[in-house]
């Protein structure tokens, strides 16, 4: 059984990415997504890891380190409502995959926030490949975490039936604040 949101992502990437896959990594955080994505995508898939913090992504570049040569792995000191901007044109991505909240073991005041979240969630959209999905863990016990999570779950609600399969994840006997999964999946 899968305890935490991050291990079900990581089962579920294990099952759909495949070695060649383009990847993001939205909110790089510590670092440890990423280095699961780039395990999955293989030497001939590509990852790009997205954060605010220049923390975060030192602390995910010394990580990625210690994996050897790393040079499909591309690090952006930037929102993740930039991707689409950044991202080579004509990405076609496999899989997005989000952190919400604020990075651990850092300042619990710098969180991502509504509006870049529901941004960055549209650009993942956009760029999404059929049959590509976007898995986000939703933390609701940071300040306007509540908030952001009420904004996703009215976003993913609203997207068409047709186009995109949305679900959430939630463990039924968490403590208060635990975090939920969001999943995103691009029919065609």
């Amino acid at each position: 059984m899968y305890n935490k949101a991050t291990s079900l992502v990581h089962h579920f990437l294990s099952e759909l990415i495949l070695d060649g896959d383009h990847v993001v990594d939205a909110t790089c955080g510590n670092g440890y997504d990423t280095i699961e994505l780039l395990k999955l995508v293989g030497a001939q898939g590509r990852v790009d890891g997205f954060d605010i913090q220049k923390q975060a992504i030192e602390t995910t570049r010394e990580r990625l380190s210690i994996q050897g040569k790393v040079d499909n792995v591309f690090l952006h000191h930037a929102s993740h409502s930039t991707m689409k901007d950044i991202l080579p044109a004509g990405s076609s991505l496999k899989s997005v995959v989000f952190n919400l909240g604020y990075l651990p073991g850092s300042d619990k005041s710098i969180t991502t926030n509504p509006e870049d979240s529901l941004s960055a969630h549209s650009a993942a959209l956009d760029l999404t490949m059929p049959g590509g999905v976007i898995f986000t863990t939703v933390y609701t016990g940071h300040e306007g975490g509540k908030a952001e999570a009420d904004r996703l779950l009215e976003w993913a609600r609203a997207l068409d039936s047709k186009q995109y399969s949305a679900a959430r994840h939630q463990w039924l006997n968490p403590r208060k604040d635990a975090p939920f999964l969001l999943i995103v999946q691009r029919r065609s």
